[in-house]
């Protein structure tokens, strides 16, 4: 993997847009109290909601990552790497080393914000479809970049996109039907 350790791989494309991803849920969870965009359509309960519903899309791909025993492609033997192959299927078999490689949690930087497509949709906010695009988009990119680095499969980026979808569109759901009841 010629460019696991390029420089603008590392440090722009992981790094970076990690660090970026961090403070995109910063302004969000300020936003909660200083709506800004799109955030101004919502109710102050429906910013909290779609702030925990993008916190729980993170928090399930990083939950699910420190449990999983599968290794990132680097790693195996069949691309130069230690470890035998391990589908992330077989939960109770390791194969001894590192493991916490799926699902992609790179992606999840973008895919996360999904979640938020579903709270700012519902109240026929602006610009919830482009926020679902930016969001699919990012989180395709950084998919691509940790690929191209040998740190996941594709497979990976694309079980991360599912994850975050479900998740986002669960905890809506959730939050939405909790803040409903309190209003009853």
């Amino acid at each position: 993997f010629a460019l696991r350790d390029n420089w603008w791989m590392t440090k722009i494309m992981h790094d970076g847009a990690r660090n970026l991803g961090w403070g995109f849920l910063s302004t969000l969870l300020i936003g909660i109290w200083r709506p800004w965009g799109s955030l101004k359509a919502l109710a102050t309960a429906d910013r909290v909601g779609l702030f925990l519903s993008v916190l729980s899309a993170l928090l399930s791909v990083t939950l699910i990552k420190g449990f999983s025993q599968t290794n990132c492609p680097w790693d195996l033997q069949a691309f130069g790497g230690l470890a035998p192959y391990v589908s992330h299927w077989n939960l109770w078999f390791g194969d001894g080393s590192g493991g916490h490689c799926f699902p992609a949690g790179h992606a999840s930087t973008g895919f996360a914000f999904m979640a938020a497509y579903f709270g700012l949709r519902q109240n026929n906010a602006p610009g919830a479809m482009l926020w679902l695009v930016l969001a699919i988009g990012v989180g395709f990119i950084l998919g691509f970049s940790q690929l191209m680095r040998g740190a996941h499969f594709m497979s990976h980026t694309l079980w991360t996109a599912w994850l975050c979808w479900t998740v986002g569109w669960m905890s809506h759901a959730l939050f939405h039907l909790i803040g409903r009841n309190r209003k009853s």
